[in-house]
């Protein structure tokens, strides 16, 4: 059996619903993001985890809380799983950051990889603290399924990272949606993509509402 890794964004807040920007800010999952945390941990119970990890922040470890109570496993936590600092940006609406950092905002949408949102985090950076907790899971757990719930940043990051892509296309290249799952294989020949962004463990009703 190979090692795969299930890569899942946290369910709704308040700021993937706008859209604001949200990295070291910590707000509770929305009524909506804790069905959707439920909801996942409801269809992907019956599967033998092997471990979970996670973002210490409060709508990643909502997240992974059903499930970790549903298969009695505890959540390890992981600061490199943590989102991208969006520095001077944190709460702000695109509008705002449009009009008040425009350089910057360019900058970043030109080359995420190493521009950062002003005084934040470039993609290179959050590669290099990622990268490390999955090199860790590798080491310990080289077969079974392993979760990873991590943010919208992050995560695209990782799988860029995995799969030969340039960091700096992360957006450009890979969506995570709320509450949606990727999962990748380690095969023979590396990492394999076998499932990108899925959300079919909601109904219909969670996966058309409305966010980023």
């Amino acid at each position: 059996m190979s090692l795969k890794l299930y890569l899942l964004r946290h369910g709704e807040t308040e700021y993937s619903r706008t859209g604001g920007f949200c990295g070291e800010l910590d707000p509770e999952l929305t009524p909506e993001g804790m069905l959707m945390a439920k909801a996942f941990g409801e269809t992907y119970r019956s599967l033998p985890w092997t471990a979970v990890y996670v973002s210490p922040m409060k709508r990643t470890i909502a997240t992974a809380k059903p499930l970790c109570d549903a298969i009695a496993m505890d959540m390890q936590l992981r600061d490199g799983l943590k989102e991208i600092r969006y520095g001077k940006w944190e709460g702000q609406t695109l509008e705002f950051v449009k009009q008040h950092y425009e350089e910057d905002y360019v900058r970043w949408l030109t080359e995420p990889a190493w521009n950062p949102p002003t005084e934040g985090e470039t993609g290179v950076q959050i590669a290099s603290r990622a990268m490390p907790v999955i090199s860790e899971i590798e080491a310990k757990c080289p077969t079974g399924n392993v979760l990873i719930v991590s943010h919208k940043a992050t995560i695209r990051i990782i799988l860029c990272s995995l799969l030969g892509i340039d960091v700096g296309r992360y957006r450009d290249r890979i969506t995570a949606l709320a509450a949606s799952v990727s999962i990748v294989k380690f095969d023979v020949h590396g990492p394999l993509l076998e499932v990108l962004g899925d959300r079919y463990h909601l109904d219909a009703e969670l996966r058309n509402l409305p966010g980023t």
